[in-house]
């Protein structure tokens, strides 16, 4: 595991644990549409994704960036990992932010964009070497998109969680993956289309059907 994911990981929980028990830190800084686009608090693209719902949703989140960040750093190197992290997280938020931005009081939280394009680079560069919970990478992957997706188009009462972010980050880890390694990305098309169908139904759904926003 790289140093610097050990640093986001260990950032992310002490943010976490402060936004969860305190609720000032929590409202300052969670995603909201009303604050971004009419307040200008732009850092709140960065800042959301530092807090979680839950110990629940944050261990989830920090559990498969913990898997899937080593293969990131190994062929993009600490800088690269970096980009793609705050890359796809402020991709995913901003994209989030298109979808709801008729809905001033939705607001958000969770690393979900930004650990959903770690996956997408992950499994570009190595869809076979990564294992989680003795289920391949791509698989998990396929998995943890499916049921973000199912809950975004589900949405609970008390569900505040970032899951419109998974599309726009995973586009970011994605597209970053192939610009870099085209060669090894295209070899491993058929993991990354797998892995793909449930955001590509999201796109239908938003795109097409008009289901959110």
């Amino acid at each position: 595991m790289s140093s610097i994911g050990i640093i986001i990981i260990a950032v992310t929980c002490i943010v976490s644990y402060l936004g969860l028990n305190d609720t000032r830190i929590f409202e300052k800084y969670k995603f909201n549409v009303a604050a971004i686009s009419s307040r200008k608090e732009y850092f709140r693209l960065i800042s959301s994704a530092f807090l979680h719902a839950d110990f629940m949703h944050l261990f989830f989140n920090m559990l498969s960036l913990y898997f899937f960040q080593g293969v990131v750093s190994y062929f993009f190197g600490n800088i690269g990992f970096l980009i793609i992290y705050f890359g796809s997280m402020i991709l995913g938020n901003v994209f989030s932010l298109m979808i709801y931005k008729n809905q001033p009081w939705y607001s958000a939280i969770g690393a979900s964009g930004a650990v959903s394009g770690v996956i997408f680079a992950s499994i570009a560069m190595a869809p076979n070497e990564i294992s989680v919970n003795f289920l391949p990478g791509w698989l998990f992957g396929t998995l943890y998109f499916g049921y973000s997706v199912y809950m975004m188009l589900n949405p609970k009462q008390w569900d505040n969680l970032g899951h419109s972010a998974h599309l726009g980050g995973a586009f970011f880890g994605l597209v970053y993956s192939i610009a870099l390694h085209p060669d090894l990305a295209m070899s491993n098309i058929l993991y990354l289309g797998i892995m793909s169908l449930p955001l590509i139904y999201l796109a239908y759904e938003i795109f097409v059907r008009k289901r959110i926003g």
